[in-house]
């Protein structure tokens, strides 16, 4: 028992004053201020990115058969793409989608949020309808989940997880419609990327 308890003791920082407790928070929180005014200045940069048209049409399959990447807006004005990696060749198929691709599933809130702010998030995949309509009924995910159909990932550059056991990533493309309503406008889109 004893050589558990020095096995599981912790590394810590030394005890202090108040005042060098209150010194090195002040120091502390200048830095992270300074790190929210960067990140701040990166998103409002990323909005100000320019916008490319989509001019293919691309076709994804999905619960009620064959969709068009217009119709993946469900009447609203933006779409996120979430590239999630279930498919042959990753870790764990056909019964688990990719480890980072699960977490990001598990968190994603109920959707009338987003739908509130004129957005439809959908994730889509290579896996066939019929698997991802059985991995979503186990895990309990309710979002829209669709079948690649064509080069739709190749083309935004978010076909291949860069994690050698595809345990983490992330890979989101941002639409906007354009005016014509029959191509959709790239806003931005990159591994990582989130809205702000």
């Amino acid at each position: 028992m004893e050589h558990q308890k020095a096995h599981l003791a912790m590394n810590t920082p030394p005890i202090v004053s108040p005042q060098e407790w209150e010194a090195a928070r002040q120091q502390l929180l200048a830095k992270e201020k300074a790190l929210t005014r960067s990140r701040d200045a990166l998103a409002a940069e990323r909005r100000r990115m320019p916008w490319l048209a989509v001019e293919k049409k691309y076709e994804f399959d999905g619960p009620k058969g064959q969709t068009s990447l217009l119709e993946l807006f469900d009447g609203r004005r933006q779409l996120i793409v979430y590239r999630a990696f279930f498919e042959p060749g990753v870790f764990g198929w056909p019964e688990h989608v990719c480890r980072g691709c699960s977490l990001g599933a598990d968190h994603v809130a109920h959707l009338a949020h987003l739908n509130a702010r004129d957005t439809t998030l959908a994730f889509a995949s290579r896996g066939p309808q019929a698997d991802i309509e059985r991995l979503k009924a186990r895990m309990g995910w309710k979002m829209p989940w669709y079948t690649i159909a064509d080069s739709f990932d190749t083309d935004f550059g978010v076909n291949e997880c860069t994690a050698p056991t595809h345990s983490s990533a992330t890979a989101s493309v941002c639409f906007a419609p354009t005016s014509s309503t029959t191509a959709a406008t790239k806003r931005w889109g990159a591994p990582g990327a989130t809205l702000t």
